[in-house]
């Protein structure tokens, strides 16, 4: 089964980097010929051309929820993300409705979708590193993604 582990963010804006710098720790780690460890800053459609043709994909990102404590790990299927007929942004479709439209198209994407989020305490402070809440879930990520492998 080839899959694809994607890191998801922007080093430059202190938390929301935690989805690449997961997937570097990751890179150190993993060294089968089966798994891809990618970064991208992208979101929406341009992420079907990164999965088309994996089996598998394990997507590592930043997430800000009303009820979560910084530092938090959630665990999601492609199954418990809505897709909707309205735009996330006026230039974007959110990743579910991406992975409808890619579907129909004909494009071939992976069956099986994790998402890894990191309840995120600072997304908007120009930093190359996480806060101590963020960086204290990275070595937890790293592990629960090595044992879904």
């Amino acid at each position: 089964m080839k899959t694809l582990i994607l890191g998801m963010g922007n080093t430059i804006l202190s938390d929301d980097g935690v989805g690449i710098y997961i997937a570097r720790k990751l890179q150190k780690q993993i060294q089968r010929k089966d798994v891809e460890i990618k970064e991208t800053c992208l979101a929406g459609l341009n992420l079907l051309d990164l999965l088309a043709g994996y089996d598998r994909a394990i997507l590592i990102d930043a997430i800000k929820t009303k009820e979560g404590n910084w530092g938090d790990i959630y665990r999601f299927s492609l199954d418990c993300l809505m897709p909707t007929a309205r735009l996330a942004t006026f230039h974007e479709v959110n990743f579910a409705t991406a992975m409808v439209l890619g579907r129909k198209l004909g494009t071939k994407l992976p069956e099986d979708i994790i998402i890894f989020a990191v309840e995120v305490k600072d997304d908007q402070t120009f930093s190359e590193k996480c806060t101590q809440e963020v960086e204290k879930a990275i070595p937890k990520v790293v592990e629960m993604i090595l044992q879904e492998l």
